[in-house]
């Protein structure tokens, strides 16, 4: 455990848990700086729009998230940035999904799945 220094410990066993928990704090800051992308409504409606669809592309998302075709290529660019969604080419077209089981578990709890899932 970490030196606590002149700080008298209530609990020292509940301090390790947490520092056990909590891992490496650059892990902590990706998903920080991911959280502050998913924080944008915009964002968080191609992400939902995404995962519904499983595979879109730009212009099909854009018409069902509402959005011009450049404002969702410059959110996906910084969606796939972040490494919350990836990109498949089939011949001049690109299709996009969400990156990984992490980022599906989260829209399911942004917007909960019907039995349709």
């Amino acid at each position: 455990m970490p030196n606590a220094g002149d700080r008298r410990l209530i609990d020292p066993h509940r301090v390790e848990a947490a520092l056990a928990g909590l891992g490496e704090r650059e892990t902590v800051q990706e998903w920080a700086e991911r959280f502050s992308v998913l924080a944008d409504p915009s964002r968080l409606t191609l992400l939902v729009c995404i995962h519904y669809a499983r595979e879109i592309c730009v212009s099909d998302l854009a018409v069902a998230a509402g959005m011009s075709d450049t404002a969702v290529s410059q959110a996906l660019r910084l969606l796939r940035a972040h490494g919350l969604v990836t990109a498949t080419r089939s011949g001049r077209v690109v299709y996009y999904r969400l990156a990984d089981d992490t980022v599906h578990e989260l829209i399911h709890h942004v917007r909960p799945h019907t039995t349709a899932d």
